[in-house]
Formats: C-alpha cells, sequence, structure tokens
C-alpha cells in the first residue's frame, strides 16, 4: 500500500477473481494470481465507518489493527474500550504461527512486534487520566436533552443558568447547579418579573433528574481541571500519533453518563476545532466499541444530536467510527454516515437475524464474484467483507478480505504493564487533582451564612434594646381609677349584694310558705 492509505488486509485472488466460462486451465491460472491488498484512503478516513460482526468473529481485533495503522501514519486516536481487551496496543505483540501466516501472504515483515504510544483516559480515575466537563461548558440545552426535560423544566434549567451569568456565579460541578435550582425556586417572587415563573414543582423534577445522574458516576465526571482537546491530539516526537483509550469497563454499565460524555465530547471538537474540508489524513479518529449500548433506549433528542454532529464533524477532519454487532443496531439516519464498512460474520438462525444479514448485505456494492448475503454467514474468524471509499469518494466493490494482524499484543495489558504507560504518559500529573475553586455553590453558601450571622445579630440588639428600657404598664383600654372611687364602687357592690340576699331570701321564703 501507499504512504496515502492504510492496509486492511488481502483479497485472495481465488475469491474475487472475475468468473469465467473459459477453461479450467485459465481458471487455474487466475487462481494462481497474487492476493489483492485491500486498503482504506487516509483522505477518505474523515468520512467515518463501521466494523460490525457477531461475538467473536474478530471485530475487536480489526479495531485494534485499524487504531495501530493510524497511529503509524501520524493520526491520533481515541478508542473507548468497553470490554478492556484493548489495552494491550500499548505492548509489542509476538510471532503465532496464524499471525505469521497472514503477514506472509501480505509481504509483511513477521519481526518488527512493537507497541503504539498509549495514554489511558478514565472517567472514575481509576485506570488512567480522570476526564471532566463543567456543567456551564455542557450548557442548558445540552443537559436538558441529555436529562430528557420538557420544555417547562428546559426553560427552568435556562433560568438558572442566565441567573448564574448575570450575578458572575460559575457552574462548574453538580452541586453548584443543585444550589442554584434551590436558589432561583426560593426566590421566585424576585426573579419573576425579569426571568419568568419557576415552578417549585419542576425544580424539584430537574433535581430528581440530576440525583439519577449524580448516583450513576456522573459526579466524577463535572467538575475541573476540564479536558483540554489537544490532549487528545498529540504525537509523538517520530510523527506517531497518540492512542488514547478511555477505559470504559465500568462507564458503559452507567449508559446515561456514557451518553452524556460522548455528546459532549464530540460536541466540543466539533464547536472548537477549525474547519479545514478534506484533509490528507484525519486530525483525529473516534472508535466507539459496542456502539449498540450507546443507542439502546437512547432518547430521540440524543439520537438527532449524534446524526447531526456525525453529519457535520467530517469538516473538522474528525473520522467517527462504530464498533457493534450488526448494522441494525446504528439508526438509519447515523448509519447513512457511515463510508468505510468492515463487516464480519453474523449469525442467521432466526427469522430476526436473516432480517439482519439481508439489510446489511444490501448496504455494499455488490460484487459479481459472490452473493454477499451467503458470504456473511460464512466467513471465519478474521475475515470481513469490505468496502471503503475510494479516492473519489465512491465506494469500492465490497470484498472478501483476510484481515491483517495487528504487530501489538491482542488482549488486555497487565496491571504492571499499564503502570508504566501511565507513568510515561505526557500529561502525567495534569489532570488526578481535581480543583475546586469558588463558585456558585461556594457564594450562595457564603450569602446564606453571612444572612444567618446578620439575623442573630438583629436578635442580640433587639433583645438588648428591650432590657435597657423599662417595661411600660400593661393598659386595659379602661380610665385607670383613684382610690376614693374604687372604695366607693366596692361598698356599693357590698350594699348590692347584700339587698339582692335579702330579696332572694324573701321570695323563696314565700314560695316555701304557700307549700
Amino acid at each position: 500500500m501507499t504512504q496515502d492509505s492504510i492496509l486492511l488486509g488481502y483479497a485472495p485472488a481465488a475469491t474475487n477473481a472475475a468468473k469465467s466460462a473459459a477453461s479450467e486451465a485459465k481458471k487455474a491460472a487466475s487462481d494462481t494470481k497474487a492476493p489483492a491488498h485491500v486498503g482504506l484512503q487516509l483522505k477518505r478516513a474523515n468520512r467515518h465507518g463501521l466494523i460490525a460482526g457477531a461475538t467473536g468473529t474478530g471485530k475487536t481485533v480489526t479495531l485494534q489493527t485499524l487504531a495501530e495503522s493510524f497511529s503509524n501514519q501520524g493520526v491520533p486516536v481515541f478508542l473507548a474500550d468497553v470490554k478492556g481487551d484493548i489495552s494491550g496496543i500499548s505492548q509489542a505483540g509476538k510471532s503465532h504461527p496464524k499471525v505469521n501466516e497472514r503477514l506472509q501472504a501480505l509481504g509483511l515483515p513477521e519481526d518488527t512486534w512493537a507497541g503504539v504510544p498509549t495514554i489511558m483516559w478514565d472517567v472514575f480515575g481509576k485506570q488512567g487520566h480522570p476526564i471532566r466537563a463543567t456543567i456551564s461548558d455542557m450548557g442548558p440545552l445540552l443537559l436538558s436533552r441529555l436529562l430528557e426535560l420538557n420544555e417547562t423544566q428546559e426553560g427552568i434549567l435556562t433560568i438558572a443558568f442566565a441567573v448564574a451569568d448575570d450575578q458572575g456565579m460559575l457552574l462548574l460541578d453538580l452541586k453548584d447547579l443543585k444550589v442554584m435550582l434551590r436558589y432561583i425556586a426560593d426566590n421566585a417572587a424576585e426573579l419573576r418579573t425579569m426571568y419568568g415563573n419557576v415552578s417549585a414543582a419542576s425544580v424539584g423534577a430537574i433535581q430528581r433528574r440530576l440525583l439519577v445522574l449524580d448516583r450513576a458516576g456522573a459526579k466524577q465526571f463535572f467538575g475541573e481541571p476540564m479536558l483540554e482537546l489537544n490532549d487528545l491530539m498529540r504525537t509523538t516526537r517520530d510523527g506517531r500519533g497518540y492512542v488514547n483509550i478511555l477505559a470504559a469497563n465500568k462507564l458503559i454499565q452507567n449508559t446515561k453518563v456514557y451518553s452524556v460524555f460522548l455528546l459532549w465530547l464530540l460536541s466540543e471538537l466539533f464547536e472548537n476545532l477549525p474547519e479545514i474540508g478534506d484533509p490528507d489524513k484525519p486530525v483525529l479518529v473516534f472508535f466507539f466499541d459496542e456502539a449498540h449500548l450507546l443507542f439502546k433506549d437512547a432518547p430521540k433528542a440524543l439520537v438527532s444530536k449524534i446524526e447531526q454532529v456525525v453529519r457535520l464533524i467530517r469538516s473538522k477532519g474528525v473520522g467517527v467510527y462504530f464498533v457493534t454487532q450488526s448494522p441494525s443496531d446504528v439508526p438509519d439516519s447515523v448509519l447513512a454516515q457511515l463510508g468505510n464498512r468492515v463487516q464480519h460474520a453474523l449469525r442467521a438462525f432466526t427469522p430476526k437475524e436473516q432480517k439482519a444479514v439481508r439489510a446489511a448485505a444490501d448496504t455494499f456494492r455488490a460484487n459479481a464474484n459472490f452473493k454477499t448475503r451467503d458470504v456473511i454467514t460464512e466467513l471465519g474468524v478474521g475475515e470481513a467483507l469490505i468496502s471503503t471509499l475510494l479516492k473519489n469518494g465512491v465506494p469500492s466493490v465490497v470484498q472478501r478480505v483476510m484481515v491483517k494482524p495487528p504487530y501489538s499484543r491482542i488482549g488486555p495489558a497487565k496491571k504492571s504493564e499499564l503502570d508504566i504507560v501511565k507513568a510515561d504518559s505526557p500529561i502525567v500529573g495534569k489532570y488526578e487533582k481535581a480543583v475546586d475553586r469558588e463558585s456558585a455553590y461556594e457564594i450562595l453558601s457564603k450569602r446564606a451564612e453571612e444572612a444567618s450571622i446578620e439575623a442573630e445579630e438583629s436578635k442580640v440588639k433587639a433583645k438588648a434594646s428591650r432590657i435597657q428600657k423599662p417595661p411600660k404598664a400593661k393598659s386595659s383600654g379602661r380610665k385607670r381609677q383613684g382610690i376614693g372611687e374604687t372604695f366607693a364602687k366596692s361598698i356599693a357592690r357590698s350594699v348590692g349584694s347584700q339587698v339582692a340576699r335579702k330579696l332572694v331570701r324573701g321570695v323563696l321564703g314565700s314560695l316555701f310558705k304557700g307549700r
């Protein structure tokens, strides 16, 4: 292959030579032709791609081969490793009879085993450098879509961001956003005139969604220092691209957080990288393993956002490659954007699987030498149907290919080896320590504390004021009586009581006498 392409494998002459009704001698002669090399044009690598196939058919090794080849061509790579078996790309491979056989068929040396420069990443900070983003950088629209908020709730989240901006308060992590939501709920009456109504019920609904996101592990993702995109596009002094591996075996269990990360990162690249059209080679290539988990039960807003980014990020020089079991795992709107296809074997035991095979076959440009539908179910491990974009942008005729093996180790690296990789990282120590600078949480907490102190001081002053002043006599509302008047009224009441008692006795006496 030339320097402007990547070698993917070889197509044996016997399976790709044109069929002819000629003599057996002619057929035998065609069978002895050298195998045809199959490659991927670097200039078309930013037109995205798909690696599909059933479990155990070799798609992960194909991913590793591609990542290794891109790295050797000076293209940085980012890949999400959801099974923990890609880290071996950082280590040198070793000789194996089947591997050596393919290298011989390709005319490649069998003694140049080597790993590629690797940087390990991990949202949880355990297996690699932590990856963080700030709430402010995520923005209200993206957060609303990821939290699946309705229109009213999205409006309230937008108000929270607007109040924070107007009052000079940064929203960096989840606790900043939570305290800001409480603040606008407590001050809804004062904010209504300028920003609109704030419903306590809607604020509570957003808080519940944030709690779910927090429990899913987003607490480690939101904060500072935030990832700098240039750290994903590093090259070594000898011109090789770094392979950035996101340890996602734990992260993928929380698909919502995984989706947050993916959508944010792609959006960041799209928004911050300059327009460059179709460069001679990509500035960065993304691989997302087990992509069916990304799209499973994903909200329509998320799928729509991914479709938009995949369609437009090509002009930024970024290629996105999805790795999954079947093309049907990827929505049609996204699948239509994937120009480079590698299809490993699919099983067709059930009607649903047979339908998936037909759908996969129909996406390829037909080869007159075989029926694509039949070959998909017959492929062996390490074999694939491959169609890539040619120099003029047209898809190539599909070919049955023996995939080139990587020179790096197939399988996971040992913990001791990964410790060395992390220690040799060009960004070691840059992201490990979280930074919690003054933001909305600290500002509002300080305000609340000052208000509490002020209220307590007011109580103390009021109490001191009451002690210093003599207590006022309680007034009954009636005119105060003099001593003589009081004495006279007392005598009158006494006389009146005696007369009353005499009258009662007289009446009662007459009653008893009358009996």
